[in-house]
């Protein structure tokens, strides 16, 4: 379930980068750094969903 997690954030956050550029082409500079920032955020969570997965995988070994 973690890498479905993983792979589903990837596509926004994909999708949040190329909606920031717009955005921001268009003027919406604030709009455009919330987006960005957004962006960020999920790509951090991202890294910890990988910690708890790379967990998983160590409990598992343990077994």
């Amino acid at each position: 379930m973690i890498e479905h997690w993983i792979e589903h954030n990837e596509s926004h956050i994909e999708s949040f980068r190329e909606w920031a550029q717009k955005a921001k082409k268009d003027g919406f500079l604030e709009a455009s750094e919330g987006i960005l920032e957004a962006a960020n955020r999920i790509e951090e969570a991202n890294q910890y969903l990988n910690k708890a997965k790379e967990g998983l995988f160590h409990l598992h070994e343990k077994m």
